[in-house]
């Protein structure tokens, strides 16, 4: 089978446009010298130009499944996008699962080993793995929003082996989180607040990222990252300096006076209601 270029010639059906049309650059230049040796990326089993034709297939697809829902969409939707003949998008990908399984895979479980990975560093405390892993989850979320986007609106939709994976995903995200935080109450370098809540409202506020940022340089992208790195520690870490020079029952008491203290500006800051008054 083939198909007709826009010039009227034929290129058989499993080619791509690019590999049927002859560079600008290379036509009628003779070649010069013997036949170039395989680059290093090719003999590290690495493809770059496959690389760039799965890339744009993952964003050709992220963007027709947001559009159309995932049912809606049709491989042959996603190769017309993408350029491909539908012979050729098979090079790629096997069917519309294996796409939407790569999605969920790069949303959900690589910030999961991402995290673990942070965690597992010994030369960090907890304030600065969490700071490390706020970011991390910052950057990743704004570089990739679409994609984020679209398995939150597709999550009741997905085929069950993936929302399994996704749900267990989300799970570990939620485990990094909660560790470092308890590790931190332990270290006396967070407030004792309840790690679970503290974690969930910390992922929340770092995922709400792929709702209203726009990628941009990756400088702006890491600057808004970092701020929200500090609002998540702001949430969890001691206000005041944490006492030095202390150990045991000492540095126990120093924290627990740390705590009463701000739980007294707390209730010197809230206005007293009119029963108060009236009990007085």
């Amino acid at each position: 089978m083939t198909a007709r270029t826009a010039s009227g010639s034929h290129y058989p059906s499993d080619m791509t446009r690019e590999q049927a049309t002859p560079s600008r650059r290379g036509r009628g230049k003779a070649s010069a010298g013997p036949a170039a040796q395989p680059s290093e990326d090719s003999a590290a089993g690495r493809n770059p130009r496959r690389e760039l034709v799965e890339k744009q297939i993952m964003e050709q697809a992220t963007r027709l499944f947001a559009e159309r829902g995932f049912a809606s969409t049709t491989l042959q939707d996603i190769a017309d996008a993408t350029g491909l003949t539908r012979p050729a998008l098979y090079h790629y990908v096997a069917n519309k699962d294996e796409l939407l399984s790569r999605l969920v895979s790069e949303s959900t479980e690589t910030p999961a080993a991402l995290l673990h990975e942070i965690n597992e560093r010994t030369e960090l405390g907890p304030t600065e793995k969490l700071r490390e892993m706020a970011v991390a989850i910052a950057m990743h979320q704004g570089e990739n929003p679409d994609r984020f986007r679209l398995i939150i609106r597709s999550e009741a939709e997905l085929p069950e082996d993936i929302a399994r994976r996704y749900q267990q995903s989300r799970r570990h995200v939620l485990k990094e989180f909660i560790t470092v935080i308890e590790d931190g109450i332990k270290a006396g370098e967070m407030r004792p607040v309840d790690p679970r809540t503290s974690a969930l409202g910390i992922i929340g506020m770092l995922n709400w990222i792929a709702w209203w940022h726009q990628p941009g340089k990756e400088d702006d992208d890491r600057a808004v990252a970092a701020q929200l790195a500090d609002m998540a520690l702001r949430a969890v870490v001691h206000e005041e300096s944490t006492p030095t020079g202390l150990e045991g029952p000492a540095r126990a008491i120093a924290l627990l006076r740390q705590d009463l203290n701000y739980l007294e500006r707390l209730l010197e800051s809230t206005p007293k209601s009119p029963s108060d008054d009236a009990d007085g």
